[in-house]
């Protein structure tokens, strides 16, 4: 190849990804504050709105798509083979998806007649299993520490077993295939990364499929109600269609569309690195300027929601990711990038990150402990959030020194 990504650590996008997880720990503690701006919130199914929160998952996706050329082609460079990178691609998918399960089920809380255990010791024992099970454990062991590693692995397989085995949701269900934002990540992460695997950075190759994805949203997706609220292929269902793209896991073709656009971007990112960086900038905002005219363009025919994930929500995303993205490369060129020290363990242990705000809560559960009413009302409300995101983003960092990292 001419080029390829993964010539070293794209700084840029660990910056990007570390803003984007900060913001959605931030958001996703709302539920436990009163009197949050309407702006900030969620938009509720069908309404032609984006708030703050909106933002976050999309942007992840996106983020998703942009860090899958750099790892493929770090594991070729480290002299990995190609059916190595197949399987790993599998079985990390997998691994998203066992996790997204054990969460997504909890959503749901337990039953009320439900004794063995409460939610918060249902969330504690699941992550502790996840570190278990998934942590970056040290390099070449030596044999005492090889079968304490792998004494860990297997109690927390267990750990998990008994969790899925005795879990029963409010209305008698056990355990089912609930995989929350997780299993949506998992999906979406094995179809960008198996178009990268077979196409590497062929433009040729990626941008048709980028333009499939993009017919797929235009064709699938719900016109806005005065314009029928139906899909242009409005087949009876259920059709060929239809089906086909629940088994590839493209759906309406938003998630998948968010992460082609972040692989795009990335490719000829490293393709135009012979360039000087004003012609990069340059291109990068003219990039986020067409995306957002095309969103708006989009705007006229559907809503703009991030439930559902409707083109112009992701046009919007991406536009607002790739100006941000080329602010952070533009930055990374000039060394002003000091600041990125205090949040950089969201961008480097992303999973772990997520996970941590869940000990905290499960540990909040159990104990009975409620913040002070002030704490939860007006402007204070929205600092408790943010300092909460920050505390959790801090242990992370020190979990990292310690050795304790989620990877999969």
């Amino acid at each position: 190849m001419e080029k390829t990504p993964a010539q070293g650590r794209n700084l840029a996008i660990d910056m990007l990804r570390a803003l984007t997880m900060t913001l959605m720990i931030f958001v996703n503690d709302f539920w436990k504050v009163h009197d949050v701006p309407q702006w900030m919130e969620h938009a509720k199914r069908g309404v032609d709105f984006m708030g703050l929160s909106d933002f976050v998952y999309p942007a992840f996706l996106f983020c998703v798509g942009m860090s899958v050329p750099y790892a493929i082609e770090s594991r070729y460079r480290k002299g990995y083979s190609g059916e190595s990178t197949a399987g790993h691609i599998l079985l990390r998918t997998l691994s998203l998806l066992i996790m997204g399960a054990f969460l997504g089920n909890s959503e749901a809380r337990l039953a009320p007649d439900f004794t063995l255990y409460r939610i918060g010791v249902y969330w504690i024992v699941a992550v502790a299993a996840f570190f278990m099970v998934w942590n970056v454990y040290p390099k070449n062991p030596s044999r005492r520490q090889s079968i304490l590693f792998t004494c860990l692995k297997i109690l927390g397989g267990l750990l998990l077993l008994f969790l899925a085995l005795t879990y029963r949701k409010p209305e008698g269900r056990v355990f089912d295939t609930s995989f929350s934002i997780l299993g949506g990540i998992a999906w979406t992460y094995l179809v960008s990364a198996t178009v990268y695997y077979f196409c590497r950075d062929n433009l040729k190759k990626l941008i048709p499929l980028w333009v499939a994805v993009l017919a797929v949203c235009v064709l699938t997706q719900r016109l806005r109600p005065e314009l029928g609220g139906a899909p242009i292929l409005d087949f009876p269902r259920p059709n060929f269609l239809e089906g086909m793209l629940r088994v590839l896991h493209i759906g309406n073709g938003g998630a998948v569309f968010l992460a082609l656009s972040g692989l795009l971007v990335s490719v000829v990112t490293e393709k135009l690195t012979v360039y000087p960086q004003w012609k990069r900038s340059a291109a990068g905002v003219a990039a986020a300027a067409l995306a957002f005219l095309l969103g708006v363009l989009t705007h006229k025919f559907w809503i703009a929601a991030k439930l559902g994930l409707t083109l112009p929500c992701c046009l919007f995303v991406s536009a607002i990711a790739i100006a941000i993205y080329t602010l952070l490369r533009y930055l990374n060129t000039r060394n002003l990038t000091g600041w990125f020290a205090v949040i950089r363990p969201a961008g480097t242990a992303t999973l772990t990150t997520y996970m941590i705000p869940y000990v905290f809560y499960g540990f909040a559960d159990i104990t009975g402990i409620v913040l002070p009413d002030w704490l939860t009302h007006g402007p204070m409300a929205l600092v408790n959030c943010f300092c909460f995101a920050l505390i959790v983003v801090a242990i992370v960092g020190i979990l990292q020194k310690l050795h304790l990292k989620l990877k999969v």
